[in-house]
């Protein structure tokens, strides 16, 4: 790259660049790209860590720890930020976002044998990944060892330990946190009351999430497509969930594909097909074009009440779109598939 009077790089530039590169798999070309940015007079801690952003976020975590921590990263000492706590911030949240749960607990380790100062990120970073990976004891844990340090909670940070707390100890436990965070200054948000609800209708006490449901608008928050997923995935009611499903639409809420396919799965297993049809339509009015799952859901229900011309319609339907049908032996497809390969 060359300097040009009328168009001078700066971060904004090679941060594109970094994320054109890497989202190419292009890593090489990506840490060349910063090794050339002393030209510019910007190979420094924003530029290096904004290469560190780029690799984590299209999973290149492995690389981009060799960067940081590596026997090769002397250049990087020498520009003094090699305890940058964002930067391990990143590399932490790039290992969650792999999912490899034991990685994420020996990078953890080694921010502390390196003497990383950690953070109020970087505790909800990890208070997550143990969450996720089914150790919500030891995300609270954390959150005990955050209040010991003095650490200031912001909302992202209740929102993990609330969930933690509603997995570990109960859901009661969760909402005298809940309450604690409101009384501290700290107001919730959208996602503090879809993890209320979803705890509340896990644990069968339904009635209280619809006041909850009720309290998120009194409040100023509005619904969104994963609160009405948190009670589609609980009630056991035909009636109530197309109850609720137009409640949701006439609140502007519009469902996704996923929410239709849920409905018509939940629907066709319990052996009711009129809410089914009653979902399809709703899906067809909003001009969305259902896909492989949906046919798929509206065909295993059909197969399922014994209505298997009605099924090969939607079949043939979908294939014509170039969908992808699942082989059922009631309809032949299995056989079809077995006799074409024997007549090879």
């Amino acid at each position: 790259m060359r300097k040009n009077a009328h168009s001078t790089p700066d971060h904004t530039t090679f941060r594109v660049m970094f994320k054109r590169y890497v989202s190419a798999h292009l890593v090489k070309e990506a840490i060349s790209t910063y090794d050339r940015m002393e030209e510019f007079s910007l190979k420094d801690e924003t530029s290096f860590s904004n290469l560190i952003d780029a690799l984590c976020e299209y999973k290149h975590v492995i690389e981009a720890e060799e960067l940081f921590l590596g026997k090769n990263n002397n250049n990087i000492k020498n520009l003094h930020f090699d305890a940058n706590t964002k930067i391990y911030n990143m590399i932490l949240r790039g290992w969650f976002k792999m999912g490899w749960w034991s990685k994420c607990k020996d990078f953890w380790e080694e921010m502390d044998r390196r003497g990383v100062c950690k953070d109020l990120h970087s505790y909800s970073i990890f208070m997550n990944i143990q969450c996720k990976s089914g150790k919500p004891w030891k995300a609270v844990k954390l959150y005990k060892e955050m209040k010991k340090k003095g650490i200031e909670l912001d909302v992202v940070a209740y929102n993990t330990v609330i969930r933690a707390l509603g997995l570990s100890d109960g859901v009661d436990v969760a909402n005298r946190l809940y309450r604690e965070m409101m009384e501290l200054g700290c107001e919730p948000n959208v996602v503090t009351y879809n993890t209320i609800v979803k705890l509340l209708c896990e644990n069968g006490r339904v009635r209280e999430a619809y006041k909850v449901l009720d309290q998120m608008s009194r409040k100023g928050w509005a619904p969104n497509v994963i609160t009405y997923h948190c009670f589609f995935g609980s009630l056991e009611k035909p009636r109530e969930i197309i109850q609720l499903f137009d409640r949701m639409i006439r609140s502007g809420v519009r469902p996704r594909m996923d929410t239709y396919v849920m409905l018509m799965r939940k629907f066709g297993r319990w052996g009711f097909l009129r809410p089914v049809f009653v979902v399809w339509k709703k899906m067809e009015e909003h001009g969305l074009s259902p896909d492989e799952f949906a046919y798929n859901a509206l065909i295993d229900a059909l197969v399922q009440k014994g209505m298997l011309d009605m099924a090969r319609k939607y079949e043939e339907e979908m294939l014509t779109k170039g969908l992808s049908a699942k082989p059922r032996a009631e309809l032949g497809t299995k056989l079809a598939r077995e006799g074409s390969e024997d007549g090879d």
